[in-house]
């Protein structure tokens, strides 16, 4: 797929585009709480530089997923960032791109909640109604999770990352426990343990307290174990419903690199 990169932002035009991409495509087509492990002792991937403040602070994240399959060779994720890249606050963006269902999302840092809010209200929805597809957004406290996520080597609090990430794995949990009263200190260490595990980033929902996270594995073999394995017996123990997906982060490496994502700098 080509796409015009002076193509007109208009949201007539950016929904017109979604739509041939997807006409074209049909055509030719981590976690909270996560003490349960294999059993199997990985060390866990360290930071190789100091951790160092952001020219804008990220204070909040957005995950989105919108309802459709679309290999993402063929997504017009051109076009995409460059939209996205304008509207106010967004810091950087590590797209997803859907293990089996080939869906398309992301997980966004913005530099106030309420950007973050704007984006999720304002421009997310028109940009998924362009697809002609329903969406998933969620919106997160970053402030609150700093501490926590830089203990566990996030990319989005300065932390480098040894290896590139072959997987992304997100989870959220239908709990409603304030992030302070989270016992992370103790999951942490444990989560260390975790095969092939290279970084975690804690969401704490906004207004929902829900705990989850956004998780970075080396292969997606690994990132399925957790997913499928180890993550349902920690939300067993909780006695709550959870929700998980896993991403191939190989697919999405350029377009990432391309809305400066931390886990390839």
């Amino acid at each position: 797929m080509t796409h015009n990169n002076h193509a007109s932002n208009t949201p007539r035009n950016r929904s017109l585009n979604r739509r041939q991409a997807l006409q074209i495509t049909a055509s030719t087509t981590a976690g909270v709480l996560l003490a349960t492990t294999t059993g199997v002792m990985t060390p866990f991937a360290q930071s190789t530089s100091p951790y160092k403040e952001s020219p804008m602070k990220t204070r909040a994240f957005v995950y989105t997923e919108v309802q459709i399959s679309v290999p993402f060779k063929d997504a017009p994720w051109q076009a995409i960032n460059k939209a996205i890249k304008e509207q106010p606050g967004f810091i950087n963006k590590t797209w997803f791109s859907g293990i089996n269902n080939h869906s398309l999302g992301g997980i966004y840092a913005f530099d106030s909640i309420e950007n973050a809010q704007k984006f999720v209200t304002g421009y997310f929805p028109e940009e998924a109604a362009g697809f002609g597809a329903a969406h998933n957004t969620r919106v997160f406290d970053a402030t609150i999770v700093k501490d926590a996520s830089e203990n566990m080597n996030s990319p989005h609090f300065g932390a480098k990352l040894r290896q590139k990430p072959g997987a992304f794995v997100y989870t959220e949990v239908q709990i409603n426990v304030p992030f302070d009263k989270a016992p992370w200190q103790e999951r942490n260490p444990v989560l260390k343990q975790q095969p092939g595990l290279l970084s975690k980033t804690w969401l704490s929902g906004l207004h929902t307290n829900t705990l989850g996270g956004v998780d970075a594995f080396d292969t997606i073999e690994n990132a399925q174990a957790f997913a499928l394995e180890a993550f349902p017996k920690t939300a067993a123990k909780l006695n709550a419903a959870f929700y998980t997906r896993v991403f191939d982060a190989n697919a999405t490496e350029t377009a990432s690199q391309d809305m400066h994502s931390p886990f390839y700098l």
